[in-house]
């Protein structure tokens, strides 16, 4: 399959142009994804191509215009709603959580509500505390929608194509910080199902488990702890819930140690579901404690040694890694 170098900002808009011409029931609305071609520029040029009953801009009012859209998925169309960062989408929360998740089971299987929820979550440098969390445990923790956080070109583009043909509200994060990044990416539709984590490099000592920026943190570890002899399998969950913890158990069985690094607060992350399950299902396979580093316990402050400190990086997975391999269980 042929492949291109293309950024992260540009698969997603193929892949919301490629669903847009193949179902005239998709449509995009947000702030600024018209006139201005979004906020990120994810949205360049799909003004002119699909005009403005299927580009729309919508004031700064997240609660109004998430709820236009999820009554419009209710009555048959398939909306993409794009935040201009996951902050703001706690003001139309209820929407989400008390309509959007949880319309199918309420109608007896009469109603769905086939919308994705997609834009930049977590950190990108001096942002301050109000426009630097990690969502991913929140909506994760909600019954009836499915959670997507994605680090790479390819993935968003297969996955997002995914999250737009299915039936369930689907949470789909990206990250501000990695719109602009290339990676290969096919030239020929391709899609990527939803609910399956991907080894991104194989190992044999230990297993590391990311999602979306902290992949690189991931990734930059192994390569370090390479030079030392330490053999790492990475793994990107890619899917949060559904989550893929079958991947990371068959990881286990053959490495016996797993670390797990994640842009969250650490109480009732996503950090705490794996390790659970991993304990639960596989503590015969593991010759240390499950470790994990995660952000800061507190909000992010804007000083650039703090929004350093605050954040998992390579110097400290590498040395958490380190102490894995030689703790006993």
């Amino acid at each position: 399959m042929a492949t291109r170098q293309i950024a992260f900002r540009e698969a997603l808009r193929e892949a919301m142009q490629e669903e847009m011409r193949r179902d005239e029931r998709v449509f995009l609305m947000g702030e600024e994804v018209a006139e201005y071609n979004g906020a990120y520029k994810v949205s360049q040029g799909m003004l002119d191509e699909f005009g403005p009953k299927r580009v729309i801009d919508t004031p700064i009012a997240e609660l109004g215009f998430t709820a236009v859209a999820v009554g419009a998925a209710q009555n048959g169309l398939r909306p993409i709603v794009e935040f201009m960062t996951w902050n703001f989408a706690v003001l139309p929360l209820d929407q989400i959580l008390n309509t959007a998740s949880k319309m199918l089971a309420m109608s007896g299987g009469q109603v769905g509500c086939p919308i994705v929820f997609r834009g930049p979550n977590g950190s990108a440098g001096q942002l301050g505390a109000q426009h630097s969390t990690a969502f991913e445990s929140l909506y994760a923790n909600i019954p009836g929608l499915k959670v997507i956080s994605v680090s790479n070109p390819y993935d968003a583009k297969g996955l997002l194509k995914s999250a737009i043909r299915d039936d369930d509200p689907v949470i789909f994060m990206e990250s501000e910080v990695m719109y602009g990044e290339k990676g290969e990416v096919p030239e020929e539709e391709y899609l990527i199902p939803i609910g399956k984590a991907d080894i991104k490099r194989p190992g044999r000592d230990v297993t590391i488990v990311s999602f979306n920026k902290m992949m690189k943190v991931a990734l930059g570890a192994a390569q370090e702890l390479e030079k030392e002899g330490i053999s790492a399998e990475v793994i990107d969950l890619r899917t949060i819930r559904p989550l893929d913890w079958m991947t990371i158990l068959e990881s286990v069985k053959k490495t016996n140690r797993l670390v797990i690094v994640e842009e969250q607060w650490p109480f009732a992350s996503v950090s705490s579901e794996i390790t659970y399950r991993i304990q639960k299902e596989g503590f015969d396979f593991l010759d240390a404690p499950i470790r994990r580093i995660t952000s800061a316990d507190a909000p992010m402050h804007y000083a650039p040694n703090l929004v350093a400190g605050y954040l998992p990086d390579v110097p400290r997975t590498v040395r958490l890694v380190k102490e894995v391999m030689y703790m006993k269980k």
